[in-house]
Order: structure tokens, then C-alpha cells, then sequence
């Protein structure tokens, strides 16, 4: 078995769910999380150079978010809890654009999710907590970072939101413009 199974995602090109092998006994496992080497030889030859971590409890919502400039393609994987995690496709001429997938990823089972350039992204927690992680192609630009309505009815992705339960969603991502009101640059 190879360190990591590469799947695209549907009909969306570019939206890759990765296994990685995992080598455990009664001490504990052992992973790789990435490998530049493996990642090239399946077609993924990005560069990353930032990661971030973030915490958040069950019922947040964050997202959907994006940058207009210093697109970012991500590489995510939940290291603590479980999480319901979307990419909405945003590439201008993208025979997807609109179009959206959506995945769980949780510490069990160790997968992984690629987010090219070119996608608005976000996640919903659905365990008590979730540590979340993301290898970034480009830096983090607060002048340049946008975002869709979570609940844009155009776009209508079915998060997994219990029946009568309002997700908790930033102040930010509460003013998010619907799908249509976004401008959007050519990925």
C-alpha cells in the first residue's frame, strides 16, 4: 500500500479526498500528513507556506470564505473531533461554477481534503470540539479575504444542521453577501 490513496471529488475537477496509510499496533500509529514527493506524483505539485490551526466548538459554522487576490488552495484535516467540510466553486468558466461538495472529516479517520485555488471554503462542527488544519499555498491577506452567506439559497448546501438548531457564525460571516453579490476574479 502507498502512504496516501488520492480521490477526486465528483464531477468538481481540482477536489481531492486523501487517505493517508496508517501504521498503528498497541502503542499508538503512526502517519504522514503530507509528502511533496507523493503529492507531485498524483498531480497536486503545490507549494505550501503557511499552516493554520483552529478550535472550535460544536454547532460553529465558519465560512464561506475565500480571497480575492493571493488565492489560497488548502490542504485540510481535522486532528480532534469531526467536522462537515464544504468547497463551493468560484473559477470563473469552471464548467462547476456554483457547484458545491461537501465531505466529513474527523480524527478517526485521518483523511484529508485538497481545496484548490479557486474555492470558497468552509466547515461546520458537528463533535462537542474540533482542532482543524490547513496547509495554505499563499499567505493570509486581511485586505484581500472575502467570503459567501453560508446559507446562500442559490448556491443550497445541504449542511448536516439538526432540525430547529441555528449554527454559531461570526459577527464577519453573518454579513457575508449571497453568491450574487459577489465579485469574483478569474482563478
Amino acid at each position: 500500500m502507498g502512504k496516501f490513496i488520492f480521490k477526486e471529488c465528483g464531477e468538481i475537477t481540482g477536489l481531492y479526498l486523501i487517505e493517508p496509510a496508517v501504521y498503528g499496533d498497541s502503542r499508538g500509529y503512526f502517519l504522514e500528513t503530507y509528502n511533496y514527493n507523493d503529492f507531485k506524483a498524483a498531480g497536486l505539485d503545490m507549494v505550501f507556506v503557511q499552516d493554520n490551526q483552529s478550535m472550535s466548538t460544536k454547532g460553529v459554522l465558519r465560512g464561506l470564505h475565500f480571497q480575492k487576490e493571493h488565492t489560497q488552495g488548502k490542504l485540510v484535516r481535522v486532528i480532534s473531533g469531526e467536522v462537515f467540510d464544504v468547497a463551493v466553486d468560484i473559477r470563473k468558466g469552471s464548467k462547476t461554477y456554483g457547484k458545491w461538495f461537501g465531505v466529513n472529516l474527523s480524527a478517526e479517520k485521518k483523511n484529508m481534503f485538497y481545496v484548490p485555488k479557486g474555492f470558497a471554503h468552509g466547515f461546520y462542527v458537528l463533535s462537542d470540539t474540533a482542532e482543524f488544519t490547513y496547509k495554505c499555498t499563499d499567505f493570509y491577506d486581511p485586505s484581500s479575504e472575502a467570503g459567501i452567506k453560508w446559507d446562500d439559497p442559490v448556491l443550497n448546501v445541504k449542511w448536516p444542521i439538526p432540525d430547529g438548531e441555528t449554527p454559531l457564525i461570526s459577527e464577519k460571516d453573518s454579513k457575508n453577501p449571497i453568491f450574487s453579490d459577489n465579485i469574483f476574479l478569474n482563478y
